[in-house]
């Protein structure tokens, strides 16, 4: 079985075929997913679907790119909505310094604020991390951040970071962008990754992996990201799916399908 840790079925893009989605996921062996609310249109939606679905979970906070918005009230509502059963993680949180939407201060204010509630309530955080890996690393080595863990999101930094991410309890989630042929930071660390910190997302419906990159992407191709990762460390997909699947699980406190 496989475990989606990563995706956006609460977007547009899947407005008119989710039933459809769900089911494409459940034929490729994707028995649970997480979907991703960050800002207050698709934490709504998260919620709704996690409800409404039973292999659905929900992850929500406030994505950098939306830091300039983040105010005493959308925090407090925040923490309302985060101890809903259904939620098993805060974020996506973080910097990006691609998009720069706001400076990097106020990203970096928002992102500290959000890391303090989620210790707050012992949740683990999925990061989003864009052209800032030096930032994001020393800011979550000041929060202490192993006393929750949480998830890389779509890592596709180097091994040598990977290692001090991993220093801090964190996991490492990869997503389509490993079957790129040219990731070769990203095909070093799908190597070098401990089995019992690796998990695996797609990030749908953005980074579709070969043989659909491109194209939307969708939980199902999560299994195009077992296979690319099973291959490079030279063990079977069954075995690589248990694994990851096993340690969304634990992450996530559920329970063992």
């Amino acid at each position: 079985m496989l475990f989606d840790t990563h995706c956006h079925l609460n977007v547009e893009a899947f407005d008119k075929d989710l039933v459809e989605t769900l089911k494409r996921a459940k034929e490729a062996n994707v028995e649970r997913l997480a979907v991703v609310g960050f800002d207050p249109g698709t934490i709504k939606k998260s919620l709704a679907l996690s409800a409404e679905y039973p292999e659905i979970y929900s992850i929500i906070g406030w994505h950098p790119t939306e830091a300039g918005s983040y105010t005493s009230e959308v925090e407090e509502n925040l923490k309302t909505l985060l101890k809903n059963k259904r939620v098993v993680a805060m974020g996506e949180m973080g910097l990006d310094y691609y998009w720069m939407e706001d400076s990097k201060e106020i990203q970096e204010e928002v992102f500290r604020k959000q890391i303090k509630v989620a210790k707050e309530l012992n949740l683990p955080i999925s990061i989003h991390m864009r052209d800032a890996i030096a930032d994001t690393y020393r800011i979550l080595k000041d929060e202490d951040v192993s006393t929750i863990g949480g998830i890389m999101h779509s890592y596709s930094g180097d091994v040598t970071y990977m290692k001090k991410f991993l220093d801090l309890g964190m996991h490492i989630s990869l997503s389509g962008v490993v079957t790129f042929k040219k990731t070769t930071e990203v095909h070093e660390v799908a190597q070098a990754v401990p089995l019992d910190r690796l998990l695996i997302e797609t990030d749908s419906p953005y980074l579709a992996p070969v043989p659909y990159r491109g194209k939307r992407n969708e939980p199902a191709y999560v299994a195009y990201v077992a296979k690319r990762v099973a291959d490079l460390r030279g063990m079977s997909v069954e075995d690589l799916a248990l694994a990851t699947t096993r340690n969304a699980n634990k992450l996530f406190r559920l329970e063992d399908l």
